[in-house]
């Protein structure tokens, strides 16, 4: 799957772009129809500890997914994107089974 990193206001580490690039590889197995994924980096101007904030968008044809979580760390907020987009291919992947 082609996966696409974008790091809006700071400059993204090599081995985060692998880590996001394996997990989102994961996803295929859930739904084999998956054309491409953008990944959106942001890190929040908050005092807040949680203020690295991930946006997935997954295209698969026609639908698009789009899942926004934000954490202390990239790692764990691509862990839960990536575990709830997993939900939802997996409910679409049924709903276009339950058609044919």
């Amino acid at each position: 799957m082609k996966v696409n990193v974008h790091a809006v206001n700071f400059a993204v580490d090599k081995k985060l772009v692998n880590f996001v690039q394996g997990r989102m590889d994961k996803l295929e197995k859930y739904y084999d129809r998956v054309v491409s994924s953008d990944v959106y980096l942001k890190v929040e101007r908050t005092s807040d500890k949680e203020n690295k904030c991930v946006e997935i968008k997954v295209n698969v044809p026609g639908d698009d997914f789009l899942v926004k979580k934000q954490c202390k760390s990239f790692e764990e907020a691509v862990e839960l994107s990536a575990e709830s987009l997993e939900r939802s291919l997996v409910k679409r992947k049924e709903k276009t089974r339950t058609h044919l």
